[in-house]
């Protein structure tokens, strides 16, 4: 079966097509046709060599498809049904451990760029109803990791206030979400079209950062000076000292990405006399991807979805990515 597979070190043009074996399903696995995927930072990194993987390993995090056969002692699961990966196949639940986040699929273990993958029955939840599988591959990473960061640890409820960043998978994610649960949200964005595109998502004020260079401050005066309650903060060291500043005594930050530094100075001042709680989050647990997909089916969200690519057009769906143009997930469909 084909599958697409990258050579050492690293980097787009050494994506290459090859194939791969799926043997039928032993005790408690499930063989899944996978139809799509969808890109994410996390899955850049390792393409282009900055997270080092095996040789030859097959890239991609996030698998959908339908299940084509299940092995002995599996009930969860029956031919035809759709399904979506997990990130962290072996975390299933509670807290985690270093053992539970080793195997991500496409870094230590081969992931889902390929046509179809026997595993672990627990390597997939069910696909929400009504979801395509280019849909349904948005979740398993970047609609995961803002559930977590909002709902999980950020116990978001009605009334609260949230200021996401940019126009990416996780950004929109947590727009949509916050909505759902009652919140007001401000986002950034670095153009007036994209402004708008936030607004008509629901989106109550939009500001340009690169207009405005203390939009945490700008951020905190559309609260009338109270401040938000959850940042979703995918900068890094580049935006943490304004997300500090939009924030509200004792409110709370997500700290998701790195797209704007790895490393740089906090100002430890203002996180001790805010009393901030700054948490760096990685995706979640199969339960929270369980919780998540019956969320989403109370509410009836829908990923935005960006650009399409063919498998064998994995490396043009990254350029896409560098180019920063897109809005919401770029998928890979097959």
């Amino acid at each position: 079966m084909k599958a697409m597979r990258l050579k050492k070190p690293g980097g787009l043009d050494s994506i290459f097509v090859d194939s791969a074996p799926a043997p039928p399903p032993g005790p408690g696995e499930i063989t899944v046709r996978l139809h799509a995927s969808s890109v994410n930072f996390h899955d850049y990194l390792v393409v282009k060599g900055m997270i080092p993987v095996d040789e030859n390993r097959i890239p991609m995090s996030d698998g959908a498809g339908v299940v084509t056969a299940v092995g002995a002692g599996v009930t969860e699961f029956a031919e035809g049904d759709s399904v979506v990966s997990t990130f962290f196949p072996d975390w299933h639940g509670g807290e985690p451990t270093v053992d539970l986040l080793r195997a991500v699929p496409g870094d230590r273990a081969d992931g889902y760029a390929r046509e179809v993958v026997t595993a672990r029955a627990t390597s997939f939840t069910r696909a929400p109803k009504g979801y395509s599988h280019a849909e349904a591959a948005t979740l398993t990473c970047a609609g995961l990791t803002a559930w977590r960061a909002l709902v999980v640890i950020g116990n978001i409820k009605a009334g609260d206030v949230v200021l996401t960043q940019g126009t990416g998978g996780v950004s929109i994610f947590a727009l949509q979400f916050a909505k759902a649960a009652g919140a007001t949200v401000i986002s950034t964005t670095s153009s007036a079209d994209k402004a708008a595109r936030l607004t008509a998502l629901g989106a109550d004020h939009v500001i340009n950062y690169k207009d405005d260079a203390e939009w945490g401050r700008t951020a905190k005066q559309l609260t009338g000076g109270r401040g938000v309650d959850h940042v979703v903060e995918i900068g890094g060291a580049g935006t943490i000292e304004q997300s500090m500043r939009a924030s509200r005594l004792g409110g709370h930050i997500s700290l998701i990405g790195v797209l704007a530094g790895y490393v740089g100075s906090i100002n430890t001042a203002l996180l001790m006399s805010m009393q901030i709680k700054l948490i760096g989050i990685t995706v979640g647990a199969r339960q929270h991807q369980q919780d998540m997909v019956r969320a989403i089916a109370a509410n009836g969200i829908k990923p935005v979805l960006d650009q399409s690519f063919a498998l064998e057009k994995l490396a043009d769906a990254f350029r896409r990515q560098e180019s920063g143009q897109h809005f919401g997930k770029i998928i890979v469909e097959w």
